[in-house]
């Protein structure tokens, strides 16, 4: 492991050498397209109509989905559901799926409910997520189901949940979401 210059840890000076047993190092690559293509969606639609063209395939997902590798999504009014099976490069330096990558898959979950829910010319950012983890995540927890639902709306501001279950069903992660509504265009 090496430090930049001037950088301090409590680790020791001496490189970290890997167990002999240790398999390769892995590698992934991902492709995404372009982000703007959102900006030039048809005016005069709905958030969930957009997220359906998503859905669909008319639309490409965004690349967050693809970085991640989110599989399967669905949307309804005040209601998504995305997948994402959990793996090795999710993982953080204790063996089980970086909080932050969970945390990223309920902010899409209850983010996408509030955007289902949304007339044409509204968009939406996140305030806050509050996120509470129940059980660890790591590869033998299969394939994670994160459902985001819209708790309150009004004007100007809307509150939704995700859950986020493993392929057990168990709930693993827990999350709340303030979003502020304003107009676009």
């Amino acid at each position: 492991m090496k430090l930049a210059a001037g950088s301090s840890s409590s680790l020791s000076a001496r490189a970290f050498k890997p167990a002999e047993t240790e398999t390769q190092q892995r590698t992934r690559t991902f492709e995404w397209d372009d982000p703007g293509v959102y900006a030039t969606a048809p005016a005069g639609l709905t958030g969930l109509e957009l997220l359906q063209l998503m859905v669909a395939g008319e639309l490409p997902p965004p690349p967050i989905m693809r970085l991640l590798d989110m599989q399967d999504f669905t949307a309804e009014f005040g209601r998504v559901v995305v997948t994402m099976k959990a793996q090795e490069f999710h993982y953080n330096p204790l063996g089980t799926v970086h909080g932050g990558v969970i945390s990223t898959l309920l902010d899409t979950g209850a983010g996408c409910a509030v955007h289902s829910t949304l007339p044409a010319g509204i968009g939406y950012t996140s305030m806050d997520l509050t996120v509470k983890y129940l059980r660890p995540v790591t590869v033998e927890s299969g394939l994670v189901t994160c459902e985001g639902t819209v708790l309150s709306q009004g004007r100007r501001t809307a509150l939704a949940q995700a859950t986020l279950t493993d392929e057990a069903g168990r709930l693993v992660a827990h999350a709340t979401s303030s979003c502020l509504l304003f107009p676009v265009g």
